[in-house]
């Protein structure tokens, strides 16, 4: 009641002090109410009880008993297995016990399939008991008195729409006796346990033998038993390990008489499966679902037969060799600098280019090997960053870090800073760009090297051609390989400036240094600004319009402290005033970027994605592999556009080939359902489905026929009005 109380205060409080005259003062009483609000919460923090219970009301000292930790959840809620599937997390139990006293790990129940699309996780709902065999020491000598003390640390995850943590520290005290004696209070309890415990299957080998077949994209389980199986058998596996499968995807088995096949999907990132545990569940018309525990120390690494017919497709990376990755990574580098998303950088390298044509004839080398440099450490940071992420569970492809709404916030307020310095508005920080009139002399490397770094960010929105099958061979093969392509990529977009500088008789061809270079530099300034408009677009997509709005106002905070800094703190001012200017610009950047970080770092409302979208006459589906799957089996064709906002390349397709009259005149005579698969924000779903095509990033258009069983078409990751119609008249009739 204190803390509804304080809240009502707060917020009454935050609404008699508007903006922006008594903003501080609002700020803090929001802030107050939003920590009665938690306060509040901390009462039922996670809607989840514990506690410590034993199936003996009194232990008779040397004899072995069963303690466990007792969940009840509230309605709707659930906490997690040792493996909780796509999210979650497993519910800890540290035991604190007599001196030598020790305890087996915990007997986990057979879990739960907790559905909530895309993802699935495994766990419990209602009530669980977690127990376990406490084991006296061997070498008995009582000094414990007339009772043992017993505790436990708990802590758990508890999850309906939202998840809250939960912990608990329990303790328990069981008396010493004679002859141990069961507690009847908790037996139903530890009865229902051991009634959920998976049987191990070594104790069924005369009944059931199965065998384990793996490779790198898929996992089988064959179970044969001595008798056919009915058609309404149903199984399901739970596996320990949380990388063994992909917990979401659908687990299909088929059944040949006195044999069952299960086919498992794993994750595109996953290690070499060498030994494979968990529960598999087979349901027949027994009353009671029949448990088997699968406990494998080896498996066959058999080639299986893959699932789908993608694999065999010429553009999947997965069927490239090595050389010709490296080919493509390189040609994908070279054309990655004609992308949209590049030029407006790469325009300043050229600019500087015009300087050192003027200038600095025999250094130019240095400044192209710098530039070189800066873009392959940035791709060795970013394959870095993917694969490592990728090795911890995250399911992310490249561009990644574009699909992160602090990320698209700060760099634009990184390319706001270099489009006011290219205006004139303050000078500090030009030779970053290797621009200034004195970067040349000075031999601006690290200018170059920033550039080439900057270059290689903004790159990260597009995929040129050739690029994308490089990098789903990249994703599929080791660490060393990958950052091979990777480096290649980067030598392939680095190479005409490499070559341009590395030849000084080619810098004859450069435009001379004069006076139209101020309004040309100038010019660049609009276009970095239409980046940070681009880039205010895509986080509108991601957050939602308030959001840009805001960021928008931050962006004109961090302005107004470079025209502050530009104004007052150049060399003309006398020391002090320039030490203030320099403090007033640091704290209006600081606030503006913080602001802006904040309003990214909260849930916005993106646009567009859950409901169809009506485009120029055409309705697009959003994608899901079980609609994609469903329109397949009833024979009608499908084209899906995997896209992202930030992708300057799929916005270019989109406009002028897609969008066009003739294309989208073809797609409706061909009576194609159209899919898109919005990939602005992270999608494991849609990543999962890029990896099936050997792809790690957007563009992808896949088109599919009449035949379920055929294989799609996969198109360029450019597209012409004549690509896509081409395609469309190629697909099988019905």
């Amino acid at each position: 009641m204190v803390d509804n109380e304080l809240g009502v205060l707060c917020l009454t409080t935050a609404t008699l002090f508007p903006l922006p005259m008594n903003w501080l003062i609002r700020n803090i009483a929001l802030s107050l109410f939003l920590c009665a609000l938690s306060l509040a919460q901390a009462a039922d923090p996670s809607h989840t009880s514990a506690g410590l219970v034993a199936d003996k009301a009194a232990v008779a000292p040397g004899e072995s008993f069963e303690l466990g930790v007792l969940l009840t959840m509230e309605p709707g809620w659930h906490t997690y297995w040792k493996n909780p599937g796509d999210s979650g997390l497993a519910t800890k139990i540290q035991w604190q016990l007599p001196p030598d006293f020790t305890a087996d790990p915990i007997q986990w129940p057979t879990p739960h399939l907790i559905n909530t699309p895309p993802l699935v996780s495994y766990g419990y709902e209602g009530q669980v008991l977690l127990k376990t065999v406490i084991h006296w020491p061997t070498d008995l000598k009582l000094k414990l008195g007339n009772k043992l003390e017993i505790g436990a640390k708990v802590t758990w995850l508890s999850c309906q729409e939202s998840c809250i943590p939960g912990k608990a520290e329990l303790k328990l005290v069981i008396p010493l006796g004679i002859t141990s004696k069961p507690n009847p209070t908790t037996a139903s309890a530890f009865e229902k346990a051991r009634s959920e415990l998976p049987t191990d299957i070594s104790e069924k080998t005369e009944n059931y033998q199965i065998q384990a077949r793996a490779n790198a994209k898929t996992f089988q389980l064959q179970i044969t038993g001595k008798q056919p199986w009915p058609a309404q058998a149903k199984v399901y596996f739970f596996p320990d390990q949380t990388e063994a499968i992909e917990s979401a995807a659908p687990q299909k088995f088929t059944i040949n008489g006195n044999s069952l096949t299960l086919a498992l999907t794993r994750p595109a990132s996953a290690p070499e499966l060498k030994n494979v545990s968990g529960i598999l569940t087979v349901r027949t018309e027994e009353p009671e679902p029949f448990d088997v525990k699968l406990q494998l120390s080896t498996t066959v690494q058999a080639a299986i037969a893959p699932t789908s017919p993608l694999s065999n497709s010429a553009s999947a990376g997965g069927n490239l060799s090595l050389i010709a990755a490296l080919v493509f990574a390189f040609v994908g580098g070279i054309i990655l600098n004609l992308m949209p998303c590049v030029l407006p950088v790469l325009s300043l390298k050229v600019f500087g280019f015009v300087k050192q044509a003027g200038e600095d004839h025999g250094g130019a080398w240095k400044h192209g090997v710098a530039f070189t440099v800066g873009v392959v450490i940035s791709f060795w940071i970013l394959a870095g960053l993917l694969l490592a992420l990728r090795g911890a569970g995250a399911e992310l492809g490249w561009g990644f870090q574009m699909q992160s709404p602090p990320f698209v916030a700060g760099l634009s307020v990184l390319f706001l800073l270099f489009a006011l310095n290219l205006f004139g508005v303050f000078e500090l920080g030009a030779s970053l760009v290797g621009i200034d009139s004195t970067s040349a002399q000075r031999g601006g490397l690290w200018g170059s090297f920033g550039m080439g770094a900057l270059a290689t960010v903004a790159a990260t929105p597009c995929t040129a051609p050739f690029m994308g099958a490089a990098l789903g061979f990249a994703a599929a093969a080791s660490t060393a390989t990958a950052l091979l392509v990777f480096t290649t990529l980067g030598l392939g977009m680095a190479s005409p400036y490499l070559v341009l500088s590395a030849c000084p008789a080619l810098l004859q061809f450069v435009p001379r240094p004069g006076a139209w270079m101020e309004s040309f530099k100038q010019f660049l300034g609009f276009l970095l600004l239409g980046t940070v408009i681009f880039l205010l677009w895509v986080f509108g997509r991601q957050q939602g319009v308030d959001a840009v709005v805001s960021l928008t106002a931050a962006l004109l905070i961090v302005g107004f402290g470079a025209w502050i800094y530009g104004r007052w703190g150049n060399p003309s001012r006398p020391a002090f005033v320039q030490l203030l200017a320099a403090a007033f610009a640091l704290i209006f950047l600081a606030v503006g970027t913080g602001w802006g970080l904040r309003i990214a770092s909260l849930p916005g409302q993106p646009a567009g994605a859950a409901a169809a979208i009506a485009e120029d006459g055409l309705t697009w589906e959003p994608y899901s592999a079980q609609r994609l799957d469903a329109l397949r089996a009833e024979g009608k064709p499908v084209f899906v556009d995997f896209t992202a906002a930030w992708c300057l390349s799929c916005k270019f397709n989109e406009t002028m080939t897609l969008n066009s009259k003739s294309v989208r005149e073809k797609f409706k005579s061909s009576d194609v359902v159209l899919m898109k698969g919005d990939w602005t924000r992270n999608d494991p779903e849609i990543t999962r489905a890029l990896a099936e095509f050997g792809r790690n990033g957007v563009p992808l258009y896949v088109l599919y026929g009449r035949d379920p069983v055929a294989v799609p078409q996969i198109l360029p990751e450019v597209l012409t009005p004549g690509i896509v119609i081409g395609a469309l008249e190629r697909l099988s009739k019905p």
